[in-house]
């Protein structure tokens, strides 16, 4: 979960010297901050240096990230017309940095441990590329879906065939599994998520059934979603820190593993702090098996390095008196 990202000063001294986009699209680069937490921590599997937009800029939306303001999308998909514009790009020629930097990583992770691919599950890729950039209430993108439904589900059909392919390919260049992040979804009711998105995530995964490695299904604020995430699919539903992990399994239930959920602010506490609320987590789990211990969202740019270091061997030791 953002495993790499702003909170390592290794990281911030790369980004002193090159753009995000940069950083992404050099394989070498890229590979190599896939590594940086591996290098710190004794975490059980890296994870891809990537950005869940990086497939849209293939389509012709025009990707920005502008410094400080996150990304940008200069044409947004707001009409059938410009559902009809968005370019038809294979996988290997619009995104072909990706799989070389998963090769790269493969490489230098010799085995170590498992690599995880990923990818913006079509919800959030479409609301994205539909509001131009981040949103706090959706306005756009539900104005289309309740406005002009035939042409809602013409742009999730499109991005999910390009998320298909995409995740096939990463497959193909040697990750170990993969996560679906549909960051956004929270956004929407039970009926909405049914008619508006069920569908599409259905087909997905469906798709993903033979690529040979676990799938895990993420999204955040989707306490009232979780048995509709379930009938979508997924070998792992992931679960943000907002809910009760023991009752969000037994909502689930049997066949399915879980990802989660400590809160990712609660880094920002004391060790002793962290390691209650691990042992917490762990209570809720129940020492079954098909629980991933992870946090519910991304580690935030002012967490304290020691800080996930302390998370990370309180799971260790605690999962180990088990």
């Amino acid at each position: 979960m953002r495993q790499a990202g702003r909170f390592l000063p290794e990281y911030r001294a790369l980004r002193e010297q090159h753009g995000f986009l940069e950083l992404c699209k050099t394989p070498a680069l890229a590979a190599e901050v896939t590594l940086l937490p591996i290098r710190r921590f004794p975490v059980d599997a890296a994870i891809l240096f990537a950005d869940i937009l990086l497939i849209l800029e293939p389509m012709g939306v025009g990707l920005e990230f502008a410094q400080g303001d996150g990304p940008v999308i200069h044409r947004p998909v707001r009409s059938a017309a410009d559902v009809d514009a968005l370019a038809r790009v294979p996988a290997a020629e619009g995104t072909p940095f990706v799989f070389e930097t998963i090769r790269h990583a493969q490489a230098l992770l010799a085995g170590e441990v498992p690599l995880v691919g990923f990818a913006g599950a079509p919800f959030t890729l479409a609301s994205y590329a539909v509001e131009g950039g981040g949103s706090r209430n959706y306005a756009e993108t539900k104005k289309l879906m309740y406005g002009d439904a035939r042409t809602w589900h013409r742009l999730m059909e499109r991005l999910t065939e390009a998320t298909v392919e995409y995740l096939q390919a990463q497959v193909s260049a040697g990750v170990d599994a993969l996560q679906l992040f549909d960051s956004w979804v929270g956004c929407l009711s039970p009926d909405d998520y049914r008619a508006y998105v069920l569908p599409h995530m259905r087909t997905l995964f469906e798709a993903l059934a033979s690529s040979g490695v676990p799938v895990v299904h993420f999204g955040t604020g989707t306490a009232t979603l979780l048995e509709l995430m379930r009938e979508a699919g997924g070998d792992v539903i992931g679960l943000d820190w907002r809910v009760d992990l023991a009752d969000a399994w037994a909502r689930l239930g049997a066949g399915v593993a879980v990802q989660g959920n400590f809160d990712p602010v609660a880094l920002l506490a004391s060790p002793d702090e962290i390691r209650r609320r691990v042992q917490r987590i762990l209570d809720q789990a129940g020492g079954r098996p098909g629980h991933i211990f992870n946090l519910g969202h991304g580690v935030l740019p002012e967490t304290p390095p020691e800080h996930v270091a302390a998370l990370v061997d309180a799971v260790h030791e605690l999962s180990a008196v088990r």
